[in-house]
């Protein structure tokens, strides 16, 4: 009798949309896997940044992720030996990565790796396309978000607290546009899948957010 698949709950949704704090929390209840799916298009174009490969070389982009020697360890993320959970989320290289997201080949040299975090007990994947595209056959789709005045206010924090310097002003003006080219791209598109649950966490905390997806994932067991 064949195994059943592994489990796996998608969690999409835009930018500083809280969905990465979520979706680690989430796992972290349930004892499953994570797999930010965004940090791989950010470590992509923090090597395309480093070693000068031009944002536009969809071939040379494509051929650096497949070669790319990334992991993901005890919450940090790693380039090789190095840590780079902090540098990957830099504006430059956050802008960068939406603007490669949108190449064919470079999301085809990347799906391998993401199937590869579907592994026993079960999976939480955030992303942009995880229940559209990568996992159409998760057992839970939440498309998270949240107003572009609370992302941007979020994302200000994050900001400062980790040491950069951002503008207000200009954090909302870059998600707005962001967020459009995301959803208007020819090549999985931002959009939730037909049968995710939305969830507003415009005026939720993280642990709110976490507490009504396990609601739900506890009921569909």
């Amino acid at each position: 009798m064949p195994q059943s698949p592994v489990t796996v709950i998608a969690i999409d949704g835009p930018t500083a949309s809280g969905k990465g704090t979520v979706a680690q929390g989430v796992a972290a209840r349930l004892g499953f896997h994570y797999l930010d799916s965004g940090a791989l298009y950010r470590l992509t174009a923090l090597s395309a940044l480093r070693k000068g490969v031009p944002l536009d070389r969809e071939p040379e982009l494509a051929a650096l992720a497949r070669e790319m020697d990334c992991s993901f360890s005890g919450g940090g993320i790693f380039l090789g030996q190095e840590e780079v959970g902090q540098a990957i989320r830099a504006e430059q290289v956050g802008n960068a990565a939406s603007r490669i997201a949108i190449l064919p080949a470079l999301r085809e040299a990347l799906v391998g790796l993401q199937l590869g975090f579907r592994r026993p007990p079960g999976l939480v994947a955030d992303g942009r396309d995880m229940g559209t595209m990568i996992f159409p056959d998760a057992i839970l789709k939440v498309f998270l978000t949240a107003s572009a005045a609370a992302r941007a206010e979020r994302r200000y924090k994050q900001l400062i607290e980790k040491g950069f310097s951002a503008n207000m002003d200009d954090l909302l003006k870059d998600l707005t546009e962001r967020d459009a080219r995301d959803a208007s791209r020819t090549v999985a598109p931002l959009k939730a899948a037909p049968d995710a649950r939305l969830l507003d966490t415009s005026h939720m905390t993280a642990e709110q957010a976490v507490e009504q997806i396990l609601k739900w994932y506890g009921a569909l067991e």
